[in-house]
């Protein structure tokens, strides 16, 4: 039977990457030690999720393993190495905030982390893909050097810009604000595609957008639409930091990415970058989010516009995902942000 290594297992992706693969008929090998407690506080814990996890799943076992602890992951990978098929990395620092306060922490997670991993795989399963979860922030502020302009409820192009249709893996990342959490994953994107150019592992770097889903444990710092919906249902009332209010995010349900780890897993590729987010085709503005909850749960949400935006943060970015579609055309959205605010809502009753 195959066997899938999934870090972060009890995060939004991992947890969604264990159900789908556990479902493909993978034994599943969790690496989580609920991090996100540290970062964000009791909201952020992920127990909740891997208690439903071990309850669903027959086949998935969880190791509660730093990624920053080499041996620890070394015992792991020489005792599975001949039935690893494939490696999905999730585990993460996500927070902006806390990488500033926390430079070191953020960097040896995100960082050291990934090459621990990187060397394992290389090491022990050398002939399985390594699909790591890389970010937008890879590209810091230069999105918001494009020529954005103020629509009524969101900042836009226009439709003859070039970048219209989204962000491509082409586009710059220097000269740019990054974040302390932008760079420590930019880091770790780069050295996951060296070691697929110049190693010769199977990898790959999703550069997602804002991903979310049922399973996601929002905070206030961290988790766009998962915290938007629940602060929105539970207190009433929304922060909207910066620009308005009007900044835009493209959405992609977990699941939809998660059935691009699918895709590449059963074709990988060497060293390979994908921008992934909800394009086009799914995505929003933070007031046209609060606009969506207020019409489906048929509530009203006081809104507070706070002027100063998080360092680095986006104006404007919707993915370009033409390329994954290109190499993967059996690929299709499932999702569209209205959908995955009405699961959101459900999911909170």
């Amino acid at each position: 039977m195959s066997l899938a290594i999934i870090t972060g297992s009890t995060g939004l992706v991992g947890s969604e990457s264990v159900n789908f693969f556990h479902d493909k008929g993978f034994d599943i090998i969790g690496i989580d030690n609920n991090l996100r407690k540290l970062f964000f506080g009791k909201n952020g814990s992920t127990v909740w999720l891997k208690s439903q996890l071990l309850k669903r799943n027959k086949n998935f076992k969880n190791y509660h393993i730093d990624i920053r602890n080499f041996t620890g992951l070394e015992k792991i990978f020489k005792k599975y190495s001949k039935k690893i098929s494939v490696i999905i990395h999730c585990a993460a620092q996500p927070s902006h905030d806390y990488g500033k306060n926390y430079p070191f922490l953020d960097f040896n997670v995100n960082a050291t982390g990934t090459l621990n991993l990187l060397e394992l795989t290389k090491k022990y399963s050398p002939n399985a893909p390594f699909i790591f979860m890389s970010t937008n922030k890879v590209y810091g502020d230069n999105p918001n050097k494009l020529n954005i302009i103020e629509k009524k409820t969101r900042w836009e192009l226009r439709k003859k810009d070039k970048n219209y249709k989204g962000i491509k893996e082409n586009f710059s990342i220097d000269n740019s604000t990054h974040s302390f959490f932008g760079v420590s994953k930019t880091y770790a994107d780069l050295i996951v595609q060296e070691y697929g150019k110049n190693v010769g592992l199977k990898t790959v770097c999703f550069r997602g957008g804002c991903i979310t889903g049922p399973n996601h444990s929002g905070a206030s710092l961290h988790g766009f639409l998962s915290y938007l919906v629940k602060a929105s249902l539970k207190m009433k009332k929304y922060n909207l930091i910066g620009y308005k209010g009007k900044q835009v995010r493209d959405n992609l349900h977990s699941y939809d990415l998660v059935n691009c780890f699918w895709q590449f897993y059963k074709k990988p590729r060497f060293g390979e970058v994908y921008n992934m987010g909800g394009g086009r085709y799914s995505n929003c503005s933070i007031i046209e989010a609060l606009d969506l909850v207020e019409e489906i749960a048929k509530i009203k949400v006081k809104r507070k516009i706070l002027k100063n935006p998080r360092v680095g943060d986006h104006i404007w970015y919707i993915s370009d995902t033409s390329k994954f579609k290109k190499h993967y055309p059996k690929w299709k959205q499932k999702y569209n942000t209205k959908k995955i605010i009405k699961e959101l809502i459900e999911h909170q009753k």
